[in-house]
C-alpha cells in the first residue's frame, strides 16, 4: 500500500469485498474493517514503507476466525521524532481499538520489518 492521502481507504474498500467474497460472517466484518484501517494507518504514519495486508478466513467447528496482519518495514526516525509533539487527544487509540475488538492480538519483528496482527473469531 502506497503512503498516499486514500490509500487507507481504498484497501479498507477492497478487504470488505474480499471479506464479502469469502462470506464472513456478518457480525465481524465491521470490526475487521475498524481493525484494518487502524493497523494500515499505523504503518503509514509511524513506519517505513510498504504496508502490506494479510487477510485470512478460517472455519473450524462452527467458528469463524479472521486473521489480519500489517507488515511494514519498520518504524521511521521521522515518526519517532513526531511522536513527542502529537496531541494525545487527537492520535494514540488505534492500538486501544484494536485491542478492544479483536480477540488475540500481537507483534511479530524481523529483519523484514514489524507485523502487528489481530484475530476476530465469529461463533
Amino acid at each position: 500500500m502506497p503512503p498516499v492521502p486514500g490509500a487507507v481507504s481504498d484497501v479498507r474498500r477492497r478487504a470488505g469485498a474480499v471479506l464479502a467474497a469469502w462470506k464472513v460472517s456478518p457480525e465481524i466484518v465491521e470490526d475487521a474493517l475498524l481493525v484494518v484501517s487502524e493497523l494500515l494507518t499505523n504503518a503509514i504514519v509511524h513506519a517505513l514503507p510498504p504496508a502490506v495486508l494479510r487477510l485470512r478466513w478460517m472455519r473450524d467447528a462452527g467458528l469463524g476466525t479472521l486473521h489480519i496482519e500489517v507488515t511494514d518495514a519498520g518504524p521511521s526516525c521521522a515518526a519517532r521524532q513526531q511522536r513527542a509533539g502529537i496531541d494525545p487527544d487527537e492520535h494514540g487509540r488505534g492500538e486501544e481499538i484494536v485491542h478492544a475488538l479483536a480477540t488475540r492480538y500481537g507483534m511479530r519483528t524481523s529483519r523484514r520489518g514489524v507485523t502487528r496482527w489481530a484475530e476476530l473469531v465469529a461463533v
